[in-house]
């Protein structure tokens, strides 16, 4: 586990950094546009969309250790190329495909492979460790990355970005666990979908997060134009405010084992689906960096509280051969939707303003946060315990233990204030 902890230190330094200097590597050295950028986003993302549920069956066939360091490893050659080389738009959009066809098989590989490394019982605790990490880094990352972008340039941030990945994947390949032979019967996609949309809980949290994630990345893809361009933000700045966002998801993680244990799971993952929309309310309304850093604060506050919970809840209820296909299915159509959502956002920024779509997206975020807390899975109280799901239980077993959790009466439904004082995979 720790071996796999430092390659995620150490990719998720690097891909912070690119995280601000790859939007402005568009808007300055290819002088591009809000749309640009939302284009750029969607090519990322497009993969997921396409081949997710492709990839989820095939990483259940495959080990794990092998994928995770091929795609580090292409990565890294990647967005060296980028950096040095590529100074046409369309090429760039033609690379990020790839890149995100890389980071989909490591996405998928990397939440299933977690269940074979810890017991079921610490699975929220090594994920709220690995979100603790990305917080960390998201922290940090924008911090080096305005600071380099400043110094070095948007490419040569980049390439270290791609020297990140180089160093995980070698990290990874020192990595020793025991995997499974792959199963004599292949499973299907179809069984993925089955086990995501028939199962009584997994289905309100992947359904709600697909729409959440539309509005998200709209307002993602304009943050950054928005803080160049109407708040005059130099690089540097941009990448205090994003640091803000790296601590608000610090501090989310830390509280996110105590605030699902006493409030439930589900309760403090419907109070944190709230936070966006205030965070984003605010940083429409701000004039400055400060606004902009209490909203991206807020923001990541309420992811950090509820991923490592709601993955940990879904990697328990979920048996070993199903993992990949599991995690596709909600990953896939999760990312997937940026394709959609970005370009839109960009648009809609370029032909109506900045302030505009942030508005949009808090109309969008207070919709899916009301819905979500009708849902059933704010019954949640916590994963299930362990030896209640393993690999070698029938679906149909797993299912009836779920629905009888969900049967148990829920507490009040009114959500504490503490809880969203105190406050995720999305």
């Amino acid at each position: 586990m720790n071996r796999f902890w430092s390659a995620t230190i150490v990719s998720e330094l690097g891909t912070h950094v690119t995280t601000l200097a790859m939007p402005l590597f568009v808007l300055t050295v290819l002088h591009g546009s809000a749309t640009d950028v939302g284009l750029l986003n969607a090519a990322r993302w497009l993969p997921y969309l396409l081949f997710g549920l492709l990839a989820g069956a095939l990483v259940d066939r495959w080990r794990r250790v092998p994928v995770l360091v091929t795609s580090d490893i292409g990565r890294a050659v990647l967005l060296t190329v980028v950096a040095l080389f590529v100074r046409d738009f369309t090429l760039l959009l033609a690379i990020m495909l790839v890149v995100g066809l890389l980071s989909l098989g490591h996405d998928v590989a990397t939440q299933s492979f977690l269940p074979r490394l810890v017991p079921t019982d610490r699975l929220p605790t090594a994920n709220a460790r690995l979100a603790q990490t990305g917080s960390a880094a998201a922290a940090t990352g924008p911090l080096a990355g305005g600071t380099l972008v400043t110094v070095l340039g948007a490419p040569l941030s980049i390439v270290l970005d791609g020297f990140s990945y180089l160093v995980s994947g070698l990290l990874t390949a020192t990595v020793r666990v025991d995997e499974p032979p792959a199963p004599a019967k292949r499973g299907t996609i179809r069984e993925g979908l089955a086990w995501v949309y028939r199962h009584p809980m997994l289905k309100p949290l992947a359904l709600n997060t697909h729409a959440w994630m539309v509005f998200s990345s709209a307002a993602g893809a304009v943050y950054v134009p928005f803080a160049t361009l109407d708040l005059h933000l130099s690089p540097f700045e941009l990448g205090v405010t994003l640091a803000f966002a790296g601590a608000g998801g610090v501090l989310g993680g830390a509280v996110s084992g105590w605030a699902a244990r006493r409030f439930g799971l589900g309760r403090s993952a419907v109070t944190a689906r709230f936070l966006p929309l205030v965070a984003f309310a605010i940083i429409a309304l701000s004039h400055d960096w400060t606004g902009a850093a209490a909203g991206q604060f807020l923001f990541w506050l309420g992811i950090g509280i509820e991923s490592p919970s709601t993955i940990a809840y879904r990697q328990s209820v979920t048996p070993d051969r199903l993992q990949g296909r599991m995690n596709a299915t909600i990953r896939s159509f999760n990312w997937g939707v940026v394709a959609i959502g970005a370009p839109v956002g960009g648009w809609l920024a370029d032909h109506t303003g900045h302030r505009t779509t942030f508005w949009v997206a808090v109309a969008g975020f207070a919709l899916t946060a009301v819905t979500f807390a009708c849902s059933r899975f704010r019954l949640v109280s916590a994963p299930p315990a362990v030896g209640a799901v393993g690999a070698g239980q029938p679906a149909d077993v797993e299912r009836v233990q779920c629905v009888a959790a969900a049967a148990e009466p829920a507490a009040d439904p009114v959500l504490p204030q503490r809880e969203r004082v105190d406050d995720v995979e999305r």
